[in-house]
């Protein structure tokens, strides 16, 4: 089978210092090492012939010129950093405290944050609701949510969904990942690592998202020269994912590579993944009883039932 078949994108980090978007921790990526001008090149390529749209991941520094000379040769989607965001799609906020910049005004735009710091900062996202078209929040404590946390996180979904009420009476149909996903979707929509995504990074390697990379670049699956080599691929797809396609939490992210630290299958999420997914997909059912409530409408909003578990393995009686 011709492993690029289903693949729909091809991310490229221009720097081994490319600004993190997920969940690849920041510190990861601290190390400057700039793709050399010829595997870009190549990299571009291999996306031509496989029909691949390509995300360039810029750093915190500005390119040299011949290097924006052969992005701009194809199409594309630029993810930068807000501090470079002229020309970008997609920007990332890579410090709470900073000044927010005027370049972000109508922009999609990502955070990362832990709970915490979610808390201590809600009025700067407040400020960000009241600037952007979208914001995505990247939760970057996981892996230490416990039962006990249920609650705080909830209160905090409920808060962050008020402000959201309020900008949606103000005719600002903000959306926000944690909340207003979910209510658009009828599917999973996760981020499809080695499905329908691969990383190319700096080394000329391929990785099946910048998180492996950056963790051992010694998991590589393929390279320019020989092509993209994923061992047992179809492990990684939501039909083979023996919880996840039967959930419903349409909107979790599905992290192929927090699973494989979690539970040491890449496809089989962990429970702190889970929960924290079902708690935002039911604040996501209650915001859209407040729109209603409220006679705001969304257009290709749909109702999402009502269910008694927060981890869909403790459903499994129901699975058919």
């Amino acid at each position: 089978m011709n492993l690029t078949n289903m693949l729909q994108y091809l991310i490229i980090l221009l720097d081994k210092a490319s600004v993190p978007y997920c969940h690849v921790p920041s510190m990861m990526s601290k190390n400057k090492g700039l793709m050399p001008l010829e595997t870009l090149r190549r990299g571009i390529v291999f996306a031509m012939k496989e029909n691949l749209n390509i995300q360039f991941v810029y750093p915190t520094y500005e390119l040299p010129a011949e290097y924006e000379e052969v992005i701009e040769s194809i199409d594309h989607t630029k993810i930068k950093p807000a501090t470079q965001a002229e020309g970008a799609d997609v920007l990332v906020i890579e410090d709470w405290t900073h000044h927010m910049p005027d370049d972000i005004d109508g922009a999609t735009c990502i955070i990362h944050a832990s709970r915490i710091e979610l808390r201590e900062y809600l009025m700067k996202v407040k400020e960000l609701l009241g600037r952007v078209a979208r914001l995505n929040v990247v939760l970057t404590d996981t892996e230490a949510f416990r039962d006990e946390d249920i609650d705080s996180y909830s209160s905090l979904l409920n808060e962050l969904s008020d402000y959201l009420i309020d900008f949606f009476k103000q005719g600002r149909l903000v959306q926000l990942n944690l909340l207003t996903d979910r209510l658009l979707l009828t599917q999973m929509n996760n981020c499809g690592v080695g499905d329908t995504t691969v990383t190319l990074a700096p080394n000329g390697r391929f990785y099946l998202c910048p998180a492996f990379y950056h963790e051992d670049e010694g998991q590589s699956v393929g390279d320019l020269a020989t092509g993209l080599n994923i061992k047992n691929r179809q492990l990684l797809r939501l039909d083979y994912a023996p919880i996840c396609r039967h959930c419903d939490a349409f909107h979790c992210c599905r992290c192929i590579w927090m699973n494989s630290r979690l539970t040491l299958d890449a496809n089989t999420p962990g429970h702190q993944q889970c929960v924290i997914a079902h708690l935002e997909r039911n604040a996501s059912r209650a915001l859209l009883q407040k729109m209603e409530t409220e006679g705001i409408r969304m257009s290709n909003t749909h109702d999402i039932e009502e269910i008694d578990y927060l981890d869909p393995f403790n459903n499994y009686k129901q699975w058919k």
